[in-house]
């Protein structure tokens, strides 16, 4: 089995649907020869044409606008926005057209076909327009699916699936990871489900949720609660939207407590649509209040990441208090 980073990985995924179905069409800023700003989809103008591989203009509302016209016409467009920084100014053509796409003509039209593939979050020492995780703004929006990939293995095949799925997939891709998560992903064409979480490890004493690029900074703090005698129980949502609330909810009926940790802002992170959820269904079994490790209230600042950044230390400090509640 070959050894992919995670750039890789998606170009490999990206070559495939292209190469199975004619109307798969990838564009974004930078993505026609220049292979887009990190690579992510290298040779494929030089192999498919530039026709179903090609640069637009700088503007991100155009890029999802033309993409939601390309799906309601048949196409499968894989639209790319350099930084989910810039996801902002498409923000009216995604959660008031794409989504609603459907619904609001009875199902005579719908954009399913597309998928919007965006880098997000920081560790990269990207200063406040490089490094925003907005994951939670479109969590917010019925009508999408929200998808985040931890590593290469799990990159092309969830974005395979999205871009098969008969709905509309937002597919964040953690971009501290896409040359440091190296693993073997499976030449063949695979999918991996949308909506169900991934048990990492199980564990009885405590349960800790992520995903994307936390899953790496999960696994750092376990070890540490390991060494302090701690079982855990590690799981990788892997879709927010839909999320699966049964995997979380078995686990803590078990374990009896819960951490979740993301990279955006406490306030209004998706955390906390966890948090309550779990409280509203496992409230008699819970042992101590359920923890949040995420980003900071501010915005995301250059010289102050680490400080910014919801690390292992952080999170095994919630795992410790928690136990010892």
């Amino acid at each position: 089995m070959p050894t992919m980073n995670m750039l890789q990985a998606i170009n490999n995924a990206l070559d495939i649907a292209m190469a199975e179905d004619e109307k798969v069409i990838c564009f974004g800023e930078d993505v026609g020869i220049f292979g887009g700003v990190f690579r992510a989809t290298s040779n494929l103008q030089g192999k498919y044409g530039k026709a179903r591989c090609f640069n637009t203009p700088l503007v991100e509302q155009g890029i999802i606008g033309f993409a939601n016209g390309l799906a309601a016409q048949g196409s499968v467009p894989v639209a790319e926005i350099q930084f989910a920084d810039y996801i902002f100014p498409a923000f009216d053509q995604i959660v008031n057209e794409t989504a609603k796409f459907r619904y609001r003509s009875g199902d005579l039209f719908n954009v399913g076909g597309l998928t919007i593939r965006t880098p997000y979050g920081g560790g990269i020492s990207g200063g406040l327009y490089h490094s925003q995780s907005p994951e939670a703004y479109f969590t917010h929006t019925p009508g999408l699916k929200i998808v985040v990939p931890r590593n290469p293995y799990q990159a092309k095949g969830l974005l395979l699936a999205a871009i098969r799925d008969a709905d509309p997939v937002i597919f964040f891709e953690p971009k501290r990871l896409y040359r440091a998560s190296v693993g073997e992903v499976p030449e063949e064409d695979y999918q991996l489900p949308l909506g169900e979480a991934d048990i990492i490890k199980e564990g009885t004493d405590i349960t800790l949720v992520g995903w994307g690029a936390q899953m790496e900074v999960i696994g750092k703090a376990v070890e540490l609660a390991e060494e302090a005698g701690i079982s855990c129980e590690v799981i990788d949502l892997r879709s927010l939207l839909p999320w699966d609330e049964d995997t979380v909810v078995e686990s803590v009926l078990k374990t009896g407590r819960l951490v979740i940790t993301h990279e955006a802002p406490r306030t209004g992170g998706f955390a906390g649509e966890i948090a309550t959820t779990i409280q509203e269904r496992c409230f008699l079994y819970l042992e101590s209040p359920i923890a949040r490790v995420t980003g900071l209230d501010t915005p995301f600042p250059l010289t102050l990441e680490k400080e910014y950044l919801p690390d292992h230390l952080k999170i095994f400090e919630a795992i410790r208090e928690s136990v010892d509640f």
